[in-house]
């Protein structure tokens, strides 16, 4: 069963369409105060356009998208606050799970399933068992995660293994991540406005195109997505090189020579 569009996606080649997206859904809080609401309606209002966000990025033929729901930081905040999200997560987790197993998504974890409910640690793994197999687009939630605790669980794992320290190189370190076999991301968006990574996908993001937006994330919709996805097209990538037409020696065998005869 193929993933319902919104509306049509705009023209966008294959080649300017992200194969990785990764957000940072922000603004929950502040969408609830604005409307004298609490915070927890905030974070549920969250939720309620994960399905239409996914769809979207689907339409378009994105393959990776990484959602930052809760971070090893988030801990901190106040007790109720937090088990208020771990029910929400349960929640999302029941409602959604049947859907995108029936429209291709697989679904992935990013993090460390330590600290949450035994319950929960099953709902997580049920749901990514049964969608294991799915090929349309992989969604990742990346709950309870931090970049730097990611990095070093990878240490740790590299050391467990015995590795020489000749013998680590890049590719042997993004094997022992979370993300072994996904690609790094291509774009980076937040809402809310910040600009700031937060601790999010601090080795595989290195590259990333990031984008901001001052739209809260439940409010975050299908032409937010359009918007992102038109600016990243009009990106220059060039990874620390140049691009051919500001390579100077590529210049210079272009450009005719002040002796060629006019004609």
């Amino acid at each position: 069963m193929a993933v319902q569009s919104a509306q049509p996606a705009p023209p966008l080649s294959h080649s300017c369409v992200p194969t990785h997206v990764a957000i940072i859904m922000d603004g929950n809080g502040r969408w609830a105060r604005q409307r004298g609401l609490p915070r927890m309606a905030g974070h549920r209002a969250g939720t309620e356009n994960i399905r239409q966000v996914i769809e979207r990025f689907a339409d378009y033929g994105v393959k990776y998208l990484t959602l930052y729901a809760f971070s090893t930081e988030n801990w901190t905040r106040p007790r109720l606050e937090v088990q208020g999200l771990m029910r929400i997560l349960s929640r999302v987790i029941k409602r959604e799970t049947k859907h995108f197993h029936e429209n291709g998504i697989r679904l992935l974890h990013l993090g460390n399933l330590d600290g949450l409910s035994p319950k929960l640690q099953r709902e997580v793994l049920d749901a990514i068992e049964l969608t294991k197999d799915n090929d349309r687009m992989a969604v990742c939630i990346a709950f309870n995660y931090g970049g730097r605790a990611e990095i070093v669980d990878a240490v740790r794992r590299l050391m467990a293994d015995g590795m020489r320290p000749e013998d680590v190189d890049e590719d042997v370190f993004s094997s022992h991540l979370y993300t072994a076999n996904l690609p790094d991301p291509d774009l980076i968006i937040r809402t809310a406005g910040e600009m700031r990574v937060s601790n999010f996908l601090l080795w595989q993001g290195a590259y990333a195109e990031f984008y901001s937006t001052t739209v809260y994330w439940p409010d975050f919709d299908s032409e937010d997505i359009d918007q992102a996805l038109l600016a990243y097209s009009q990106r220059k990538r060039r990874f620390g090189g140049l691009a051919p037409e500001d390579d100077e020696r590529s210049a210079s065998r272009r450009r005719p020579s002040q002796h060629s005869p006019k004609r």
